[in-house]
């Protein structure tokens, strides 16, 4: 109902404006049939909280933002849920920013989206150079998602993509491959995703005693399923093809799949194939990826917590990384 008050709903349940205000807020404790009356009568006027009000009260909003560079990517839609999940059960809601990768945008998003009702931000930036960053104008409490390698005073949860892709590569290779293709390769030092993790893979590569061979290792501008399979056509002209590939991400794996059936060939028998993500169709592709599956809920309830305690506490007290697990899944692609 428009326009209803504190006032309205405390006449409704016939309780205190003050215990009305305890049970929407949710950090007092209010006896179970009070509080049932309250919620009751909070539907019934369909009362929804003033966010303004609320920040001027208590110097806060509730209100969260998370920043990703392509929401059209199933990760970080998955990721993007599992941030919202995280939230809510500290009763914090959140706004969800595409940025496209655009520096520009990442940096007004580090700043806040210059809406004063922005608690604090969660930010996954693609292209955001630490120097622009250390100096964005309006500090507030940040938490850095993803691989990107910053020196900057900010909370900071990750994985490590490093030994991740190194335990890809060496599952393949325990598996008898040996000519080991990689798709993923980036030449841009600002895609640290991918630097990481071709690092990972060369590793493995030096620990089996197998040589880096550059030509299967093909530049890709970015981590699609286009991408993918041209990447794949490339290496499949090849006088001699590779005869497995590590993917940089699950969507460039979907595409080397459908490069390597559309060449008259089978996954795993010719070429087995590991993506990295674990992504929902990874489970239902034919056959089903294998894939490195990071922890993306403890990704987001480690990222929430540690910007609800920066929101909270001391802004300059020291910061910390944080580093989330991960796990090899073997499927059908790699059997």
């Amino acid at each position: 109902m428009a326009g209803t008050r504190l006032k309205d709903v405390a006449e409704r349940a016939g309780v205190s404006i003050k215990t009305v205000s305890n049970v929407v807020r949710g950090n007092v404790r209010v006896a179970e049939p009070t509080r049932q009356r309250v919620l009751s009568a909070i539907q019934e006027l369909d009362y929804r909280p003033n966010a303004s009000a609320r920040h001027l009260r208590t110097g806060r909003s509730g209100v969260i933002a998370l920043a990703v560079p392509e929401l059209v990517q199933p990760y970080f839609a998955e990721l993007a849920t599992a941030v919202i999940d995280a939230a809510r059960e500290h009763d914090v809601s959140v706004l969800i920013e595409d940025t496209g990768g655009d520096p520009a945008a990442e940096l007004r998003v580090a700043c806040g989206l210059s809406d004063p009702l922005i608690d604090g931000v969660l930010l996954s930036p693609q292209r955001l150079d630490q120097f622009t960053l250390a100096r964005r104008e309006r500090r507030v409490p940040l938490v850095l998602l993803g691989e990107r390698d910053y020196e900057v005073p900010a909370d900071h949860v990750l994985i490590d993509n490093v030994l991740a892709a190194q335990e890809a590569t060496a599952h393949l290779i325990a598996g008898g491959r040996r000519r080991i293709a990689a798709v993923g390769f980036q030449s841009d030092p600002l895609f640290t995703t991918s630097q990481q993790r071709a690092r990972g893979y060369l590793k493995a590569l030096e620990s089996a005693g197998l040589p880096h061979q550059p030509e299967l290792t093909p530049l890709v501008p970015a981590f699609t399923r286009t991408d993918g399979m041209t990447a794949m056509r490339g290496l499949l002209a090849l006088r001699e093809p590779p005869d497995a590939v590590f993917c940089f991400s699950d969507l460039l794996a979907s595409g080397v799949v459908r490069a390597v059936y559309d060449a008259g060939r089978t996954v795993p028998r010719d070429i087995a194939v590991i993506g990295f993500d674990d992504i929902e169709e990874t489970r239902f592709s034919v056959p089903s990826l294998s894939t490195v599956a990071p922890d993306k809920h403890q990704v987001a309830q480690l990222a929430v917590e540690a910007l609800l305690a920066r929101i909270a506490g001391d802004p300059e007290a020291p910061h910390t990384t944080l580093h989330a697990e991960h796990r090899l899944v073997a499927r059908e692609s790699t059997a």
